[in-house]
């Protein structure tokens, strides 16, 4: 089973995303929430899931400045999506090697399309002849810009 994280600093918001996920992938555990990004570090890095649904601003570590600390962490790497309000932080989440940005609120049909993105990539069996990724998750680190 395929464990995920939630982190958005409005209660309604990941109850939200919980209902709309539990949806469209029901086998899909969420082990934790999180309130801020201090929080969805600290869990991730504890409960190690497969899957992070982060949003971009929380108070004490915004989604970005967490998704950088997650990169860092030793072992395998989950795999990130951004679901925020805000577009202008596209970029930036994609340089750090995110999965897929949905917009607030996440429709049920645009959402389908990252869980049918997470099904694959999950899927999808790990590169262990490259020495970066033996221990990680299919995908290259995120590159420091």
């Amino acid at each position: 089973m395929t464990r995920a994280l939630i982190a958005d600093d409005e209660p309604l918001m990941r109850e939200q995303l919980r209902a709309r996920l539990s949806e469209l992938w029901p086998e899909l555990e969420i082990v934790a929430e999180a309130k801020n990004g201090v929080e969805a570090v600290e869990q991730v890095a504890a409960l190690r899931p497969e899957v992070v649904f982060l949003d971009i601003r929380m108070p004490a570590k915004t989604g970005i400045e967490a998704a950088r600390e997650i990169a860092a962490l030793d072992g395998r790497l989950p795999e990130i999506v951004f679901v925020t309000a805000y577009d202008q932080y596209a970029i930036d989440a994609f340089q750090q090697g995110v999965i897929d940005y949905v917009l607030k609120p996440a429709e049920r049909e645009r959402l389908g399309v990252t869980v049918e993105r997470l099904r694959k990539r999950l899927a999808a069996p790990c590169c262990s002849s490259s020495p970066t990724r033996s221990t990680r998750a299919c995908r290259p680190r995120s590159r420091k810009r």
